[in-house]
Order: C-alpha cells, then sequence, then structure tokens
C-alpha cells in the first residue's frame, strides 16, 4: 500500500539476543531482534488436528484455578471453551469464570459448565483467547470482526475484553501470521450520515480499498442491500477491503482512529501477546512482551 507507509522502528525490550528465522510449514519467519520469544513446542502429528491441539495447549498453559477467562470468539476459540469445559468437570480447573466476547461464546461455554459473568468496564480480567482474522508478522497488531455478526453481537464488546484481560492468546493458523495482511477490516461508524463517513473513508484510502456497508441477510452490495446490518449500540458496520497487501495495520488504525464517524474498528494492538499459531507439524508459540516503539 503506497498511502500508508510504516515508520516504527524496534528498540531492545524482550528477551531474544539474536534474531533466529522461525520455520513454520514453507515458510521461514524472520523474527524482530529482542522483541518477540519462541516458546518450544513438541510436535502433535497425531489424529487430532493441530488447530485442537493449539487450543488445548493455550488452557493448559495459561489457564489457572480461581481465574476470571475472556472466552473467545470462533472455532478455534469453541475448541478451547470445550476443553476449558472438560478441565473445570475433572476438577483440573477450579472456580474460574468466563466472560464471553459473543452471544456464540456465551452459549458455547454454557454447554461447556463454564460459570458465566456479563462483562462490565471495571470487569477484572486475568486472561483471555481469542481467534483473529489475521496477526502482522513481528508487531503482532491484530484483525479481529470479520466473520458474519448477528445485531446482538459486538466487536466493541470483544475488543474491550481483550484489551482489559492482563493476559491474551490468540489461536490462529499458520496462514493467518504474516506481514502485508490482506482483505478486510471491519469498521463501526455513526449510522447516521453514515454514507459521508463511508466516502470520507474511501478517499482516505483511495486506490489501495473498497468500503463496502455489511449487509445482516439477502444481498451483499457497497450499500449493505436492502438490509444493513445495525449493531446492539446502533451504528452501522463498513468493511474496508484492501486491494494490495496492508504495509502496516499500526497506521491504518491510526488514521481510522481520526476520522469523525468512526466509533471503533477490528484492529487490536495489544501487549504483552501470546500467539499460538497451529501449523501442519503442530503448533508453534510466540510471545511479545513489550510494545514497540514508534517515532
Amino acid at each position: 500500500m503506497a498511502s500508508i507507509a510504516s515508520s516504527s522502528s524496534t528498540l531492545s525490550t524482550g528477551l531474544l539476543l539474536r534474531s533466529p528465522t522461525l520455520q513454520l510449514g514453507r515458510r521461514r519467519i524472520r523474527i524482530t531482534p529482542n522483541s518477540v520469544r519462541i516458546i518450544p513446542t513438541r510436535s502433535c502429528l497425531d489424529d487430532t488436528s493441530s488447530l485442537l491441539k493449539a487450543a488445548q495447549y493455550t488452557v493448559d498453559t495459561y489457564v489457572k484455578s480461581g481465574m476470571v477467562v475472556g472466552l473467545g470468539s470462533g472455532h478455534a476459540s469453541g475448541m478451547a471453551i470445550q476443553h476449558l469445559g472438560r478441565q473445570l468437570h475433572r476438577g483440573n480447573l477450579k472456580d474460574i469464570v468466563g466472560i464471553p466476547t459473543s452471544v456464540a461464546s456465551a452459549s458455547e461455554a454454557a454447554k461447556a459448565g463454564i460459570p458465566l459473568i456479563t462483562y462490565q468496564g471495571s470487569s477484572q480480567i486475568d486472561f483471555a483467547f481469542d481467534d483473529a482474522d489475521g496477526v502482522e508478522e513481528g508487531t503482532f497488531v491484530t484483525i479481529i470482526g470479520r466473520r458474519k455478526l448477528q445485531s446482538e453481537e459486538s466487536i466493541i464488546q470483544e475488543k474491550s475484553i481483550l484489551n482489559a484481560a492482563n493476559k491474551l492468546a490468540f489461536i490462529i493458523e499458520e496462514s493467518q501470521y504474516k506481514g502485508g495482511l490482506e482483505g478486510s477490516i471491519p469498521v463501526l461508524i455513526q449510522s447516521l450520515n453514515w454514507l459521508a463517513i463511508a466516502e470520507e473513508i474511501d478517499d482516505m484510502f483511495l486506490g489501495d480499498a473498497e468500503v463496502w456497508r455489511r449487509a445482516s441477510i439477502g444481498q451483499v452490495g457497497p450499500l449493505g442491500g436492502d438490509f444493513p446490518l445495525v449493531t446492539r449500540e446502533g451504528h452501522n458496520v463498513l468493511d474496508v477491503i484492501f486491494t494490495s497487501p496492508i504495509s502496516s495495520l499500526a497506521e491504518v488504525a491510526k488514521i481510522l482512529d481520526k476520522l469523525d464517524g468512526v466509533v471503533d474498528h477490528g484492529v487490536i494492538s495489544k501487549i504483552p501477546c501470546t500467539v499460538v499459531i497451529a501449523s501442519p507439524n503442530g503448533f508453534n508459540v510466540l510471545e511479545k512482551l513489550t510494545a514497540d516503539i514508534v517515532g
């Protein structure tokens, strides 16, 4: 993306002394010096999927008895919720309380027998896990919210729970961790005068992205069809669909944050952060302990 240039530089903030190259499947990923810690994990080439193993690892490693846990949304999070419920049932964990990020995760947790409480702005959350649509290599800046939302669900609530957690882990597949992420970023905007806001966003990313209003049902189109999605807070959702790799998610977030009428978006930058990456050879765990310093 020519119009969104990255100016970030990384200082010595983590635990690595050298710059290793991480092997993920057929790709070799260069890790920024002193910013990311690699946790050795064993291969899990067996009858169960590596994503399931990654979900189980996340629960077994980071969830402790007595914790308040943010319960994410998506396929991997669903497997983690189920495993958490089994661990509670077996007595391996005790006194766990969950805070669901969505209606779907609340339903999954209820079936798994996990006690739930409703998120409040002052809620203390010890640990949270979630799926991600993409995690930017090295920075761990993440995209969430591409999945189809029901009107009672909230990207704002999901993002608030993740940001409130003392520790956070994303459970993803290998293809979702890379530099130059592609695809859409969901943007929540005020419904009043939505078209003018959409046009301003389109102008900001002219040539790099298309802007479509998300539909709740029926025909999808740039204007959201006959039934545009309205969130429970009363906002419309725009999908800003990038037609070329995004050079810096942080820069995109800065641009969106400055626009009048933009309420929130699906870009999250939370440090410390752990990424559990499932691959055909098993899974890898990366931890970023300190934020990059920009400027």
